[in-house]
């Protein structure tokens, strides 16, 4: 059973990664395009709709939300192009990961939690 299940997970990863290649290439329609922006945001975004450290709920939208993101971006991508986007997404599944990603997706995110509280702090004392 935890086979299948880091089976499945290893795929969901590999197509996530195919639709950030597939959102940026100019081959891949407008409209795919945006959603798969969004798509690949969420799945990769530390932010979700509910937060992962709620029990059972908190991995739900997870599980739901981002494979019907994808499917629905296969859906609107040719074929033969997303499978190209998919083989080099699954060849770079066995490439090192990169922190520096990690570190500026974080370091975005603060900056913005900065900016709000600033924000809010400013409307307290002003």
């Amino acid at each position: 059973m935890m086979g299948w299940a880091r089976d499945l997970a290893h795929r969901v990863r590999v197509d996530v990664h195919a639709v950030w290649l597939a959102a940026r290439d100019r081959r891949t329609p407008w409209y795919a395009r945006g959603w798969g922006w969004l798509v690949a945001a969420y799945a990769l975004s530390p932010i979700d709709l509910i937060p992962d450290f709620v029990p059972i709920i908190g991995m739900v939208d997870d599980v739901i939300l981002v494979p019907i993101g994808v499917w629905l971006f296969i859906k609107m991508v040719p074929e033969a192009l997303f499978a190209e986007h998919r083989a080099a997404a699954e060849s770079a599944t066995h490439r090192p990961i990169s922190r520096i990603g990690a570190v500026l997706i974080v370091a975005v995110w603060l900056a913005i939690a900065a900016l709000i509280a600033l924000d809010v702090y400013s409307w307290r004392y002003y």
